[in-house]
């Protein structure tokens, strides 16, 4: 196991490389946490997660909103739960989300930490301290910055995993190779899923690649005031392009970073978005989907990277460096329509 520390604005997180879900008792002691559980998850893994107090909530994205906090806290409540608890969220990004959320605003807050068992938490989701929930057909509408006490990282979890979580995943990887990695695009074309589901030293190796873009990013930038902008690439149209037709984050993601390719040829000079979608291809991933225009803008208009009729847009310059403009909203709309 590997551990490492990482110095945020008001707080450092461990993150526990390479671990093993029996050492997560050594973290936290079983008296002290209760731990939130995909269900999905939670049947596939009966036995290491005998012993533990848990709240298992339902699998998706539908789940993330409100009310399933409110049953949340009313658990809490009857647990027993106080202000020395530790709230562990075990499962994907929807999972991490909540847990940290709920854990911000339980007796004003308690502490958290996460368990993510899937390649789009294990690399973007559980990083970075967003925590919040969906209002409506509003992706993230409500929510907080705050960081968990640590990250653990069991690759292992990832073996029960099914293809279409995996294929999800990659979205949020090959976002960060187009921002921030030519090295790791590069590689990400002489290989395909299958490669890494085989090779767990592999998939390690990529995995902690990930994490260490995402989280020196946040590091720099932890609310998100200048360079952590870029991370939002292809999420722009992609969370409302999400909401609005109910499909997997990362393939709106992936559709969303088709979009993005072809507004930054419009205004960056951009030339390589061939490249960029034969690799999302590469991966099962969608990088076209004919949306509705009208009713992608009316969501977008409460995109919360709005600001006096502008929004902060991430663009490619190249593979490997992005760039955000400040676009005013008509002028988005206008490509858009052009699409």
């Amino acid at each position: 196991m590997l551990k490492k520390s990482f110095t945020f604005t008001s707080s450092t997180v461990l993150y526990y490389f390479d671990a093993d879900f029996s050492y997560l008792h050594n973290l936290v002691h079983k008296d002290r946490a209760i731990l939130i559980v995909d269900a999905n998850f939670a049947q596939k893994n009966k036995k290491k997660l005998n012993g533990w107090r848990m709240i298992t909530i339902p699998s998706g994205e539908q789940q993330k909103v409100q009310a399933t906090i409110d049953n949340i806290v009313d658990q809490l409540i009857a647990m027993g739960a106080d202000r020395t608890t530790i709230l562990i969220g075990v499962g994907g990004g929807v999972v991490t989300d909540m847990t940290g959320y709920v854990a911000s605003i339980f007796l004003r807050g308690v502490q958290f930490a996460f368990v993510p068992t899937t390649v789009l938490a294990m690399t973007d989701a559980a990083i970075g301290g967003k925590n919040g929930i969906n209002v409506g057909l509003y992706k993230n509408m409500v929510g907080l910055i705050r960081q968990p006490l640590f990250i653990f990282y069991d690759y292992s979890l990832l073996r029960t995993l099914p293809k279409e979580e995996w294929v999800n995943g990659f979205a949020e990887v090959i976002k960060h190779a187009c921002i921030h990695d030519a090295v790791m695009f590069t590689l990400l074309e002489t290989q395909k899923i299958t490669y890494f589901q085989k090779d767990l030293p592999k998939l390690a190796k990529l995995i902690q690649r990930n994490v260490l873009i995402k989280t020196k990013t946040v590091q720099k930038d932890e609310f998100e005031t200048g360079e952590r902008k870029l991370l939002n690439f292809g999420h722009t149209i992609g969370h409302a392009i999400e909401n609005l037709y109910h499909i997997p984050h990362g393939h709106a993601v992936s559709i969303g970073i088709g979009v993005a390719c072809k507004i930054s040829e419009q205004l960056t000079g951009f030339k390589q978005t061939d490249k960029v979608t034969s690799l999302l291809r590469q991966y099962g991933l969608p990088p076209q989907f004919s949306f509705d225009k009208e009713a992608v803008w009316q969501l977008l208009l409460a995109d919360k990277k709005i600001s006096t009729g502008s929004i902060h847009y991430v663009v490619l310059n190249k593979i490997g460096k992005a760039s955000t403009l400040l676009l005013p909203l008509e002028q988005l709309q206008t490509l858009i329509q052009q699409l």
